[in-house]
């Protein structure tokens, strides 16, 4: 999977990648040529008494060097940039493949764990790519080449690399083979982490609340402590690792040393060759130590390209139909009655459907509530309009077009959504209105907070529209994030407008005047309204009353408390009995 997700990755740095494998080829062999200039420096000029041998071998070696030095420093540096492009390439697949997931697969993977895929696995694949084009790419070159040179100096004292490279490279298997289950598990652990620290966060107030901090501490304290004892163990194994390495290298030192020694007294080597054959194993060690620090950290990253992978290969359950037509084609979506035949919908592997059958219409300048008790799908029904979800069955059409044949830019643009949950973004209160439309003027936005009942409070900020706004809008109350959110809404001026249970933060007085305003502002508009209260659908056009997933009853509201038991009692929770006829 990792090889499979680079190779895709460096498609677009063919010439970059090129350039680093010759610019590592060079720096490898100057980097062999080095103990043989020296090796010859000693025999044939020191030993020999040739001064002039000794000037012109230094000079071949300093430029050597400095060839050398200039390569690796210019490998690096377009391994570093070319790492980068990587990681900035993958961050943004992965952005663009969230953003077009549904509710659904979002919920399957966890928010906090797409969160640490889109950074932190991202970061280790960067860093493994890192290493790979400064050490990977050498180390097979340096360990041949060494093998080779070092075989040339003395066949006799190459059977010490015989026996010492089986050695490593069994070190090297066992290490990658410990660590990759430990990396992966790894990586879950931190997603789990991560999940429990959000939520607490998050949940602080409840946590104080209902005085629940020693449960949410150990509850942290267990995950912390896995995720610790993860890390520790996997340290441990590379720790291990160097200990094992060097007792290698020492020994095939000691051993070089020893029968060399004997080799150049008995004069069947010079020391020059004794030299340089010294410096060939010590960089077919450090070749094979390269190769095993890029091979270790290996297994985190294949952990992390799986999981990323998994999000990147994952098929969006709501995406454009292949027969969607462009966009010039669907300007009649606007000012369009909307219609649900037959609709139904059900969770991928659930036994029993959200929604059966629904049926309804709504015509441009109506208003159409929808009220049931809590878990009776409204939220639901009001989520596959705009194909947050997609109905399982039947049919959803705006002026006669079925909006599955209807591109979802289009589709979505057509209408303005008002989220049960309301949520802003860090930036001012002008900057959180024009999301939704960019170019309106200053004097649209205030209109839009007039009809959301918001402009009196905006205009008491110290900055008014300037003002800005805490991450989640946690800087104001739940009825300002409410009517800006509305405001929002209106701003983009739609010819659908979905409102998700968005009143349930607003006082009655303050409900009533909104209502008011949007009947008028929003007049030539679809306008369907999921609310918990009566007193917010008792004015709608035509009220649906959902029970376990199916429409029971519809009509007007003193239609319904006479006609519909569910929605009487409804009606009869929440109001005084003599106000009702």
């Amino acid at each position: 999977m990792l090889f499979a997700l680079l190779t895709r990755l460096l498609a677009d740095h063919k010439i970059s990648v090129a350039a680093i494998a010759v610019l590592q080829l060079v720096q490898t062999a100057g980097i062999l040529l080095l103990p043989t200039i020296n090796a010859a420096i000693i025999d044939d000029g020191i030993v020999a008494g040739n001064t002039p041998a000794i000037f012109r071998l230094g000079a071949e070696m300093a430029v050597v060097a400095a060839v050398q030095a200039v390569a690796a420093i210019a490998a690096g540096y377009l391994g570093a940039v070319v790492a980068m492009g990587l990681g900035h390439q993958l961050r943004a697949e992965i952005f663009t493949k969230i953003q077009s997931l549904s509710s659904q697969e979002v919920a399957g993977f966890g928010t906090q764990s797409l969160v640490t895929r889109a950074t932190n696995d991202t970061q280790q694949i960067q860093s493994f790519a890192v290493l790979v084009f400064t050490m990977l790419v050498a180390a097979p070159v340096m360990a041949a080449g060494g093998v080779v040179l070092a075989w040339q100096q003395d066949i006799v004292l190459s059977s010490v690399v015989i026996i010492i490279m089986p050695v490593l490279l069994l070190i090297m298997y066992l290490i990658v083979r410990r660590l990759v289950p430990l990396y992966r598990e790894g990586q879950d652990l931190l997603d789990r982490t991560g999940e429990i620290l959000r939520e607490q966060i998050i949940g602080a107030n409840v946590i104080r609340t209902f005085v629940r901090k020693g449960h949410e501490t150990r509850r942290f304290a267990r995950a912390n402590t896995s995720l610790s004892e993860n890390n520790l163990q996997s340290s441990l194994v590379v720790a291990g690792m160097l200990p094992l390495i060097m007792i290698v290298v020492n020994l095939s030192s000691v051993a070089i040393v020893w029968f060399g020694g004997h080799r150049v007294y008995e004069g069947d080597m010079k020391i020059g060759a004794l030299t340089a054959f010294i410096a060939y194993i010590m960089q077919i060690l450090l070749a094979i130590m390269m190769a095993m620090y890029v091979l270790m950290t290996a297994p985190r990253a294949a952990a992390c390209a799986e999981r990323i992978s998994a999000v990147l290969n994952t098929q969006p359950s709501v995406q454009d139909n292949h027969g969607a037509h462009t966009s010039g084609e669907h300007a009649d979506l606007e000012r369009g009655r909307v219609t649900f035949m037959d609709v139904s919908f059900a969770y991928p592997g659930a036994e029993t459907r959200v929604l059966e059958n629904i049926s309804f219409s709504a015509a441009p300048g109506t208003t159409v509530a929808v009220v049931g008790s809590t878990g009776s799908g409204k939220s639901t029904l009001l989520s596959l309009l705009p194909r947050f979800l997609d109905a399982t069955a039947g049919d959803i059409t705006i002026a006669g077009r079925n909006i599955r044949a209807v591109p979802l830019e289009v589709l979505r643009r057509a209408m303005a959504v008002v989220p049960q949950r309301s949520h802003l973004f860090t930036g001012t209160i002008a900057e959180n209105l024009r999301i939704a439309a960019p170019d309106v003027s200053e004097s649209q936005l205030w209109e839009a907070l007039e009809t959301a009942q918001a402009a009196s409070f905006v205009r008491e900020l110290p900055l008014g529209m300037a003002t800005e706004v805490g991450q989640g809008g946690t800087n104001l109350s739940g009825g300002q994030r409410q009517r800006i959110c509305i405001a929002r809404a209106l701003v983009k001026r739609a010819s659908i407008y979905l409102f998700d249970d968005s009143f349930s933060a607003l006082d009655f007085a303050t409900e009533s005047r909104l209502r008011d305003s949007l009947l008028s502002g929003l007049a030539d508009a679809v306008v369907i309204v999921v609310a918990e209260r009566i007193s917010t659908v008792a004015g709608a056009d035509r009220i649906l009353v959902l029970d376990e997933g199916r429409l029971v009853a519809e009509g007007t509201h003193i239609q319904l408390l006479e006609t519909s038991a569910t929605y009487r009692e409804i009606a009869e929770s929440q109001l005084a009995l003599e106000h009702l006829p």
